[in-house]
């Protein structure tokens, strides 16, 4: 059974008055298998984050259903959605939501914190995220006192330290500069070598070729996808390049 199913999903937005309605999703389906790592990209406007934010259950499809170890996340009463996520989903999001109030390690705490975890345990299992992240030498600092790059990796800490099912990021690498988003681009790969399921909507080529998958959007569906097999970084970089530029005649085309 895959860990995520998203079953002919749909989205459709009204206008401010209600006379137009914008359709996001068109009758989208696909599966994710537990430990994959997968990219999705596509032109702004082509369904990425809406996508994105449905699975994360901070927005309701208007058709459709998405499925998680095969049940369906659309049942789950509003009430109870903040729990779910907590338990079950990661986020990694450009702009870090990092809190400036409190430290690096109590922004990290904070799912645990949530989720009624004693104080000791927390330590116990922030010790070697840390370690791995490289962050260790910056967990009492504030998140003003730190680099992007060192924010993005508390981010990625914050992500993981609850050991979800699932991993989402949103332009994990957008706000970064090339060395800060190599580096959080081999934590992506460290993470996924240690099981993690990622899902990563990105407009970055780089960030796309490290992925197993790529899923292209284009009007709210699957245009094409790219399986790596035993392509290297360089060879899915050519291939994600060529296949936006072949989406992008065809944009030209339709209009």
């Amino acid at each position: 059974m895959p860990l995520l199913e998203v079953k002919n999903l749909k989205k459709t937005y009204s206008t401010r008055f209600g006379n137009v309605k914008v359709r996001a999703l068109r009758d989208l389906s696909f599966a994710v298998e537990s430990g994959e790592y997968i990219a999705i990209m596509g032109e702004s406007g082509s369904g990425k984050t809406t996508l994105l934010n449905i699975i994360a259950t901070l927005d309701k499809p208007s058709g459709g259903d998405v499925l998680l170890d095969g049940k369906s996340t659309l049942s789950i009463p509003d009430n109870h959605l903040a729990k779910f996520r907590r338990n079950h989903l990661g986020f990694v999001f450009q702009d870090f939501n990092l809190l400036d109030t409190f430290s690096i390690k109590d922004n990290i705490f904070l799912p645990l914190v949530l989720a009624g975890k004693g104080h000791k345990e927390m330590e116990e299992m922030l010790a070697p995220i840390a370690y791995k992240l490289g962050i260790s030498d910056i967990l009492e600092k504030f998140p003003y006192e730190v680099s992007g790059g060192q924010k993005q990796r508390a981010a990625c800490a914050r992500a993981i330290i609850t050991n979800p099912r699932l991993i989402l990021a949103d332009e994990p690498t957008g706000a970064l500069d090339s060395q800060s988003a190599d580096s959080l681009l081999g934590v992506f790969r460290n993470i996924n070598e240690g099981g993690q399921t990622l899902l990563v909507v990105t407009h970055s080529l780089k960030a796309a070729s490290n992925a197993n998958r790529v899923l292209f959007l284009r009007d709210g569906e699957i245009f094409h996808q790219i399986y790596r097999g035993k392509r290297s970084n360089d060879e899915m970089f050519s291939l994600i390049s060529d296949t936006l530029t072949g989406m992008r005649g065809g944009c030209e085309k339709d209009a």
